[in-house]
Formats: structure tokens, C-alpha cells, sequence
């Protein structure tokens, strides 16, 4: 039986790469080992900035035998085809959200991890922190009674503002609904169970955006997808939810909430990784903050979570079956606001189990 830290290789040194590799080189569980690009100069800058002691092309780091796990931070449109490598040269897959462009290409992602013994992770991996654990464990508790219906909402400009290459975020497979969606849907999974049915409308705005910041500011690009997504949602436990996500409001709102029948629960943004977790109770007058309770440390508690699984041999809770399901029901949203009519799941997902108090990403449990 394999010991001792995790060897870990990020490919996709873009953006998000620094929130990932700040936090897995500083888990002494992991062992951050290479890092690989498209752009193999930018995988060696980000590489030496982490202390990272190799980079390259896929094919190079994929090479690497101790590496256990690869981090697949690619844009969603080459997700399968780098997961598909990494599990053709043995390694466990942690991805991005999406899992992949479509549930086809999903499910055939995870049959073949599995026909190879390998496990699948996929973000987000924002419900492991202390603001969902303290909602989740809050609903548990029956706090507000039993779950009734839920609201999400996600509104605002789109990422073209701030986002120095932000084109790939408005073609196939990203947009509101796949690029902000899955955290949302993601919590409300963790937090209510798999969903059974939904139904939609959908809008685009305007055929170009252009890029506010940047090198390339100023540069007009076509977007390929719809920019506001309102969706109505069933669990096959019985509440319902409804959803907004838009990229095509002047200001920004994000609201994630859950009416009980004791009370309601204010859930923090689901795109962090701490609070505000607020509760009003039937006969409150107001609302009260609830203490929280575990880590707010960000990205990279899925790749942890599913090495110390791992060596566990026991389920990791950012699991690739959560990802499908996730995925399944974005596609079923986009597929009803085509169609007008409601679209039933396949896929189940689990109700991930919370994190016990004890655990600390950056205390060592694998010796």
C-alpha cells in the first residue's frame, strides 16, 4: 500500500492555475511535482514561482511516475481530452468545471476511470468550505425544518471587464450557466440531494462583447452562447428551486437560499469558501449569523480531499458522478430553453458527506 504525500501535476497554467498551486504546494499532503502548458514558457514561470521542480508539454509531465493525480485546468473545451490521457498513463483525474462539454463525454470519462480502477475529482470544490459545511450541517440539524424550495440568483456584467482573455468564457461549454452555474447547482445539490426534472429560458443579449482590460482591450469577440439563463429545478427529494444566471446585468447579485418549514437559510456566495451563513426562524424578527465552522483556505480542497480519500480507500466528495450529475442537469437547462418543454435526469448523485471537525488541510495525515 502506497504512504506519504501525494504527488500531484497541474496541467493548464492560465488564470486559476495561481489559486490552485498557492494553496496544493502549501498541503503537506500533496507533493506538487510538475506543472504543463500549451505554452511551456508560461508552465516554467508558474512552475518557478510555486517552487514547482519540473515543467512541459502533457506528454512530459504525464511522464512523471510518481505523479498520482493530475489537476486538469484546461478550458472546458480540451477537459476530455487531457483527462483522457492522464487516465491512459494511469493517473487519478481531479478537473475544472465542467467535467466535460456533454454527458456523453462524461459518462464515458468515468467508465473508463473506472474499468481502470482510477477516481475521478472535479470542481467545485467551494461546498468544502466552512460557509456551505456550516449551511449543510445547520440543514441537517433541522435548523429550519424541513427543505421546501430554494432561490439562486447570479447577475452581473460578465467577466469581459476584468478577465484579460475572457472569449472562451462565452463559447460552447462556458457562458453563465456552465462557467458560474455549477456552483450554484453544485451547492444546492450538496445541500438537498440529486435533482429529477427541470425547465428553462434563455437569452443573449448582445452577438459581441468587448474586452475592457488587458493586452487586448478593446477587442471585440463573438459570443456563442446565451448570457441569461432562468431555470426552474426539481430534487428528487422533493423541494424545488428556482435559478438565475445571467451575464447581462449593470450590477451584481448573488443570492442563495433555502425556505424550510421552520425558517429560511441564507447561504454565503457558493463561489468562496467562507460566510456569511445566515438564519431567520419563524417567529424571529430578524436574521442571526451562525458561527462557522471549518476551512476557508480555496481551491484545491477537492484534490486534497481526494488524495487523502485515496489513501483511504474510502469516497472522496467532490466526485466525478457529482460532476456528471451537475453537468447533466446544465445541459438539460440549455436543452429546455430550446425546446420549451421540462427534461428529466438520468444521472444520481449522493448528498456528499460533511467534513469531519478535524479536518485541517494543512496538518499531515499521510505518513
Amino acid at each position: 500500500m502506497t504512504t506519504g504525500p501525494v504527488g500531484v501535476a497541474v496541467v493548464g497554467a492560465g488564470a486559476i492555475s495561481d489559486a490552485y498551486l498557492r494553496n496544493l504546494t502549501a498541503f503537506p499532503d500533496l507533493q506538487v511535482l510538475g506543472v504543463a502548458d500549451l505554452d511551456v514558457g508560461r508552465a516554467r514561470e508558474k512552475a518557478r514561482a510555486y517552487g514547482v521542480p519540473m515543467a512541459g508539454d502533457v506528454e512530459t509531465i504525464l511522464a512523471i511516475p510518481q505523479v498520482e493525480i493530475v489537476v486538469n485546468l484546461t478550458i472546458p473545451a480540451a477537459h476530455a481530452a487531457v483527462a483522457t490521457a492522464a487516465l491512459r498513463a494511469g493517473k487519478h483525474v481531479y478537473g475544472e468545471k465542467p467535467l466535460t462539454l456533454t454527458p456523453e463525454e462524461g459518462e464515458r470519462l468515468l467508465a473508463e476511470a473506472a474499468s481502470a480502477g482510477l477516481l475521478i475529482g472535479n470542481a467545485p470544490d467551494t461546498f468544502l468550505g466552512a460557509g456551505l459545511q456550516t449551511a449543510k450541517c445547520a440543514l441537517a440539524s433541522g435548523l429550519i425544518g424541513a427543505p421546501v424550495a430554494a432561490t439562486a440568483v447570479m447577475q452581473n456584467p460578465g467577466p469581459e471587464s476584468w478577465h484579460p482573455n475572457p472569449e472562451f468564457l462565452y463559447q460552447r461549454g462556458a457562458g453563465p450557466l456552465f462557467d458560474i452555474g455549477p456552483y450554484y447547482l453544485t451547492a444546492l445539490v450538496a445541500m438537498l440531494g440529486p435533482l429529477s426534472k427541470v425547465a428553462a429560458t434563455a437569452r443573449q443579449a448582445r452577438t459581441h462583447r468587448v474586452i475592457g482590460s488587458g493586452p487586448k482591450g478593446g477587442t471585440s469577440f463573438a459570443v456563442e452562447v446565451p448570457t441569461h439563463v432562468m431555470a426552474l429545478l426539481d430534487f428528487a427529494g422533493g423541494p424545488s428551486a428556482s435559478s438565475t444566471f445571467s451575464f447581462d446585468s449593470p450590477a451584481g447579485v448573488r443570492t442563495l437560499e433555502i425556505i424550510g418549514t421552520e425558517g429560511m437559510l441564507s447561504l454565503p456566495d457558493p463561489n468562496t469558501f467562507d460566510g456569511p451563513v445566515r438564519v431567520r426562524g419563524a417567529d424571529d424578527e430578524d436574521w442571526r449569523e451562525l458561527p462557522l465552522a471549518g476551512t476557508t483556505v480555496g481551491r484545491g480542497l477537492g484534490v486534497l480531499d481526494l488524495a487523502r480519500a485515496l489513501r483511504a480507500d474510502v469516497p472522496h466528495r467532490a466526485s466525478g458522478a457529482l460532476a456528471l450529475h451537475v453537468l447533466e442537469a446544465m445541459t438539460a437547462i440549455a436543452e429546455s430553453a430550446e425546446t420549451g418543454e421540462f427534461r428529466t435526469l438520468r444521472t444520481k448523485a449522493d448528498e456528499p458527506i460533511p467534513l469531519p471537525d478535524t479536518w485541517d488541510p494543512h496538518e499531515p495525515t499521510l505518513t
